[in-house]
């Protein structure tokens, strides 16, 4: 069963959060404000944040760009991955992806059914690799960034998680373009 090992020390890690929305800002960001908050809680490092339309290309753009940036370790999207046809973050996302992380989907529609009963196939909650960077994008309900946050994320972005967390292998995330 999964625990947190109190003998290891906690090792922060650098998230930046992006909110896609036409029509939200900072001040009324309800589901991005949950994502910092939480952040901040767990002892991790807000790296950044921003709002971005919901425009394909202009957040593969921004996904890219925090992806090199070397005080980026995770991003975080809310927003975006509905049915409709302006939801087009997880195609962004997808357009970056090295790696997709096929279990986060899946455990998220595990968590959110608890919740919302069959309305989890609505979301389209996706995880993956980039450059070395985890991106997750995440519905845009502040219940949706709550659940996936408090029953996913925070164990697996915690080093001291066990039997196993994304933290630990980190630093193994983009051997392949390493020389050897």
């Amino acid at each position: 069963m999964s625990r947190i090992d109190d003998s290891k020390e906690f090792i922060p890690v650098r998230i930046a959060v992006l909110t896609v929305s036409d029509s939200r800002e900072i001040a009324d960001d309800r589901s991005g404000q949950v994502l910092v908050d939480r952040i901040a809680a767990a002892g991790h490092i807000l790296a950044d944040r921003k709002i971005i339309r919901d425009e394909r290309a202009e957040i593969a753009t921004q996904l890219r760009a925090w992806v090199a940036d070397e005080g980026v370790d995770a991003v975080i999207s809310t927003g975006g991955t509905g049915l409709t046809g302006r939801d087009v973050t997880v195609e962004a996302h997808r357009d970056v992806y090295e790696k997709e992380i096929d279990a986060f989907g899946t455990v998220f529609t595990i968590v959110s059914m608890q919740k919302i009963g069959t309305s989890a196939v609505q979301s389209r909650a996706t995880g993956g690799v980039a450059g070395g960077t985890y991106l997750f994008a995440l519905p845009g309900s502040p219940g949706a960034c709550k659940d996936a946050w408090d029953e996913i994320l925070a164990y697996q972005l915690d080093y001291r998680h066990r039997p196993c967390n994304f933290v630990e292998i980190m630093p193994r995330l983009d051997e392949h373009q390493r020389r050897k």
